[in-house]
């Protein structure tokens, strides 16, 4: 499951699931997973720090829930959660394995694992081996309880990874695979989509199958192009100033438009585009990467961007090198080189009288096209210059 619906699970059911936090590595994003931690209720989400899937689900203070196993609790006010309620609940399994510098046991299923503590400091010596540097199969002593509870996919905890989006997760919804940024001689031309939708099948969800398709939209396409291309938006945004605009070059900059330019927002694809008020045809896509601490984080998804960059190098023809979701500005400017002008600061808050708390960013202009940069020093979203 995505993170964005995730979230919008726990906000429908925010006066049954209270104080919620979202925890993240604001210098190293994707060093680390995403994690929702709801701490009335002692469970912890984590998703992947890459895609923002649902990757791991832990139980880490079993005393807050009740827990059943095809419909027979092993874990409620009643039933203590020990060693032998687990095996009597589950089943036989590979022997567990103890980890000395977390005084934890490890007993794994396939796509569960409990972690078991010791009943005393004491207990450790007599289960601890003397090969295989402190970790070795081991039988769990009688009586010990669990700890922590893990559910996720595969065999291995350390080895888990997020699975593709379940069909029940699409709801109607269109989410974009990859997104490529196509190029001609002059630069940016448009967008190559690579798109995944849950099919229809004869009126049975086991029965609908995953439709995967491509669309491309370019500068210049109608508003009737693109909502042939990719339906319709989430939303529709007009925008109310161009706070850009004083930093063209065109001489009628300052006067004021009769119309309003607007947004299609693609919520799921993690795109917008805008078109010109009075042609109506595209002039801008922006690409969000949705990074925790970034004034829209979970308003779109992410995009899974490709953008080639043309580089010149001395006695050497043009190179292509690419630019991703994941890229940093630092190694962005290696190829392409510092921008001649300063950046322009950008602020957000929702109204004049807020302050965003994750401070301003920094967009920069290179090769006809505008990349936001947070303090993390990494993408934020692209732009084609107006």
């Amino acid at each position: 499951m995505p993170l964005a619906q995730a979230v919008a699970i726990l906000q429908k059911y925010c006066r049954i699931i209270k104080n919620v936090q979202v925890l993240y590595s604001e210098q190293a994003p994707l060093s680390h997973d995403l994690i929702l931690n709801l701490t009335q209720d002692g469970i912890k989400l984590l998703f992947d720090a890459f895609n923002q899937r649902l990757k791991v689900i832990e139980v880490y203070d079993l005393t807050k829930v009740k827990l059943k196993y095809c419909g027979v609790h092993f874990n409620s006010q009643a039933i203590a959660p020990t060693i032998e309620q687990i095996d009597q609940s589950f089943g036989a399994t590979h022997p567990g394995v103890y980890n000395s510098a977390e005084q934890l046991f490890h007993l794994n299923f396939r796509g569960l694992s409990f972690s078991f503590q010791l009943d005393s400091w004491t207990e450790a010596p007599k289960y601890e081996p003397n090969f295989a540097h402190g970790l070795a199969s081991l039988q769990i002593p009688h009586g010990a309880t669990v700890k922590r509870m893990y559910i996720y996919n595969g065999n291995s905890l350390q080895d888990t990874r997020a699975p593709g989006m379940p069909l029940s997760c699409f709801q109607g919804n269109v989410y974009a695979e990859s997104v490529d940024v196509l190029r001609d001689g002059t630069g940016p031309s448009g967008l190559r989509l690579r798109l995944l939708a849950a099919g229809c099948g004869p009126g049975v969800l086991a029965d609908a199958k995953m439709r995967v398709f491509e669309r491309s939209v370019y500068f210049g396409d109608s508003c009737q192009d693109v909502l042939s291309t990719l339906g319709s938006p989430h939303k529709v945004f007009y925008k109310s100033e161009d706070k850009m605009k004083i930093h063209s070059p065109s001489p009628h900059k300052q006067v004021p438009s009769k119309c309003n330019d607007y947004f299609f927002n693609y919520f799921t694809l993690g795109v917008d585009i805008l078109f010109d008020a009075n042609t109506h045809k595209v002039k801008k896509f922006v690409l969000h990467t949705n990074y925790p601490g970034h004034y829209n984080f979970n308003i779109y998804h992410r995009c899974e961007f490709k953008i080639p960059l043309t580089i010149k190098r001395e006695s050497a023809d043009c190179q292509t090198e690419t630019c991703t979701t994941y890229s940093k500005w630092d190694n962005i400017q290696d190829l392409l080189g510092h921008p001649v002008e300063k950046p322009v600061v950008l602020h957000r808050s929702s109204s004049p009288n807020n302050t965003n708390p994750f401070g301003s960013t920094f967009c920069f202009g290179l090769q006809r096209m505008i990349f936001e940069v947070s303090k993390l020093a990494s993408l934020s979203l692209i732009e084609k210059w107006s």
